[in-house]
């Protein structure tokens, strides 16, 4: 018979693994595809006032995983500049923004495999709010997919390709 704590570890085990293959396997190599479709120019173009750049959701999304999974979760120092991965109107080239994410997402890798995953449900400060360990890594994973999703919209609308995100996967298959 299992114990709770040993439930707890177990859960907090499935869903860092989880977090990491939304993150690196999907999520990161989507960024990827999306600046390679686009010039420097689409990066830093926004449509109006109230729109930011997709150079401007890589910044952010940068600094939200660092001030949420490194700072909120793993205790870094917190020195998020929030405002400024907005006001950035580059040109940042592409090249620039990839090593970033993927020096990010490394360190992210490395600090997520330090968690222990008993602690998901203890509660810690992170901008300004109280949340859970498990809060805070449910809301990276739908944040990272949904800013990711809005880039893969602005490269499918300005370029009219289809990403290939699931290319030779049969997704018309039920159970």
């Amino acid at each position: 018979m299992t114990t709770a704590t040993e439930e707890a570890g177990a859960f907090g085990r499935a869903l860092l693994a989880e977090t990491k293959r939304r993150l690196f396997r999907d999520s990161q190599p989507r960024i990827h595809r999306c600046l390679a479709q686009l010039t420097e120019e689409e990066i830093w173009f926004r449509p109006n006032a109230e729109t930011v750049s997709v150079g401007n959701l890589v910044l952010h999304l940068l600094g939200n995983v660092r001030q949420q999974l490194l700072s909120g979760l793993c205790g870094a120092p917190d020195r998020r500049r929030r405002q400024t991965e907005f006001d950035e109107r580059g040109p940042i080239p592409a090249a620039e923004l990839l090593r970033r994410l993927d020096e990010l997402m490394a360190e992210v890798d490395q600090a997520l495999d330090g968690v222990d995953p008993q602690s998901l449900l203890t509660v810690r400060k992170v901008q300004g709010y109280e949340e859970s360990g498990l809060s805070i890594v449910v809301h990276v994973i739908e944040h990272f997919s949904y800013h990711v999703g809005q880039m893969t919209y602005f490269v499918k609308s300005r370029k009219a390709v289809d990403m290939g995100y699931y290319a030779g996967i049969d997704l018309n298959v039920t159970s």
